[in-house]
């Protein structure tokens, strides 16, 4: 089928659904819905046999959906209705959640159901319930309700009966309904508030008698105070007393124009500086565990960016880590992203966002260098969450990568300002993918999918759902430690190090990679300090790019390359 996917941005979902349509061989094609007219116009140049609309903040046009059938994907069950489903259900602390697909009508969130799918709720921020069970239930349904219309139901469901019991039509989710009484509060209610704002717009509170939006919540173990008052930092986080306990505020963000989102010791580094420092107490972005012959480095970044301090902490720990008498080790990322590489936002805040970036670029190569290097044992990078740009290229410095069937890989820097990246790309890549592949894969800024991944050679094993949990890598890493094979194994790894590094060194990779990006940040080609200001400070795009709008790139083709020049 030809589908053109209308959203009001290329956010996971859309991006998960982009790559599994492609996967089944669909002809697909992205609109960003910028106005109703530029949504028309997209209609009738893509010609496309379904609309599905993964994200939404406004009704399709009725001359649309009336004349091309829309599926609408909302993050609620039947009958909600609403635009902060999700929100309201964190807030109010529901035991099971769902995703219903519907066809788009002449009421919002009110049309002909035709797949929905529940999930049971975790305690856990919006942004990433959303990224993980809203997103897999979207695509399962999604797939679904096209699989009824390739096999021929023409006709919708019929909607539900305006009786149905079922409909609860909810507005907003406003600042007042989960303001934070730090008097009478328990964690739990503290976290939900908190949770229920995650990711946009972030829950309005004070700290230290200043307007910030809190978010990245968690509770804080063995930890008491006076009601509402900040009494412990660690790792980028503050530790705020409720009436039973307390909770870390891992990011904030002023309420100020411009402001941007950092960790609270950054944001008040004078009044952390006087707190004590609690470790282990529930926050805590580096871990280490041991399982025998394997040791596991989990790293949990907010939003998977690493900072130069990030990265200079995960390297020490990844030292640390040599240091045991272990035969493999993994590097598990978190739930929602492995890594995403610099952290753009640090970056933006710095006073000199170039001299920043020049560090941090630095720091995560030094962490990439470190893994490549490593030749006494096994080392596995375990993507269960999103990894894009240099996170992914980071991955891959890795003997083996170990990735779920439910994450999307933008193996890319382009789109940031044409940015050039590193973390040894130029060496990993061409060395897994061969060297016409990863000029393609560098160049085209898609999105893509682990199946794609493993027949490229970026994957070496697909973890399902149940596969990725903890007991289970430490079930395969212990396989392969006790591999036959292993000690010719790492002499092959030890050998085939040994030949590169006399081919080429990594030193002239990183070299020439880093002359490239030093253009990118100190050259006279602004594009990269544009486009960080933009993504940072979520600047609506004026248009949608032609690398995903398949059907305005092929007019955009047929267009003359040049005028004739006159004699």
């Amino acid at each position: 089928m030809r589908i053109l996917l209308l959203s009001h941005s290329f956010n996971n979902l859309t991006q998960r659904l982009h790559v599994e349509l492609c996967e089944r061989s669909h002809e697909v094609s992205v609109e960003l819905d910028i106005h109703p007219d530029v949504t028309r116009e997209s209609v009738a140049l893509c010609r496309p046999d379904l609309v599905i609309a993964p994200f939404l903040k406004r009704a399709i046009p009725d001359d649309v959906w009336r004349g091309v059938r829309c599926l609408v994907v909302h993050p609620g069950p039947p009958g909600d209705r609403g635009p902060a489903a999700l929100d309201w259900a964190i807030l109010e602390g529901v035991a099971e959640w769902g995703v219903t697909v519907l066809q788009a009508d002449g009421e919002f969130d009110a049309g002909p159901i035709w797949v929905h799918r529940t999930f049971p709720m975790r305690r856990a921020a919006k942004s990433s319930i959303y990224r993980n069970e809203v997103t897999s239930c979207a695509v399962e349904a999604v797939l679904e309700a096209i699989a009824a219309i390739e096999a021929g139901h023409e006709a919708a469901p019929a909607p539900m009966a305006s009786d149905d019991p079922r409909i609860r039509v909810r507005g907003p989710c406003r600042q007042a309904d989960r303001a934070i009484d730090w008097q009478h509060d328990p964690t739990v209610e503290v976290l939900r508030k908190i949770d229920s704002a995650d990711g946009m717009p972030g829950l309005t509170d004070s700290l230290f008698w200043q307007d910030v939006r809190l978010f990245d919540a968690h509770e804080a173990h063995g930890i008491s105070g006076v009601p509402g008052t900040v009494v412990a930092q660690c790792d980028g986080a503050l530790a705020r007393a409720t009436v039973d306990g307390a909770v870390w505020i891992g990011h904030v963000r002023s309420v100020a124009p411009k402001s941007l989102k950092l960790p609270a010791t950054k944001i008040f580094a004078s009044e952390a500086a006087h707190l004590p420092h609690r470790p282990g107490c529930g926050y805590g972005p580096i871990e280490y565990r041991e399982h025998c012959e394997v040791g596991e480095l989990q790293f949990n970044f907010y939003n998977g960016a690493m900072s130069s301090d990030d990265c200079n902490a995960l390297l020490s720990a990844y030292r640390t880590a040599l240091a045991r008498a272990t035969k493999v080790l993994l590097l598990t990322g978190g739930r929602d992203y492995w890594s995403n590489g610099i952290h753009l936002a640090e970056i933006e805040a710095a006073d000199s966002a170039a001299d920043e970036s020049w560090r941090n670029i630095n720091a995560i190569d030094d962490l990439a260098r470190a893994i490549i290097e490593t030749t006494d044992r096994l080392v596995v990078s375990v993507v269960r969450g999103n990894a894009g740009a240099g996170g992914v290229f980071l991955s891959l410095a890795a003997d083996e990568v170990w990735a779920s069937d439910r994450i999307v890989l933008n193996p890319h820097y382009k789109d940031m300002g044409n940015l050039y990246g590193s973390e040894y790309w130029t060496y990993l890549l061409p060395r897994r993918a061969g060297a016409a592949n990863a000029a393609k894969i560098t160049q085209c800024r898609l999105p893509m999918g682990v199946a794609e991944a493993g027949r490229l050679g970026i994957v070496d094993r697909v973890l399902t759902a149940r596969g990725a949990a903890t007991d289970d890598l430490v079930k395969l890493a212990a396989a392969l430690a006790s591999d036959p094979d292993y000690a010719a194994r790492l002499v092959d790894k030890q050998r085939r190090r040994a030949a590169d590094e006399a081919e080429k060194p990594l030193d002239a990779y990183r070299n020439e990679e880093l002359r490239r990006m030093r253009l990118n940040f100190y050259g006279f080609d602004p594009s990269y300090h544009v486009a960080r200001y933009n993504f940072i400070h979520k600047v609506p795009k004026s248009r949608t790019p032609l690398t995903i709008a398949n059907h305005r790139s092929r007019r955009e083709r047929a267009r003359p390359t040049c005028m004739a020049v006159r004699s």
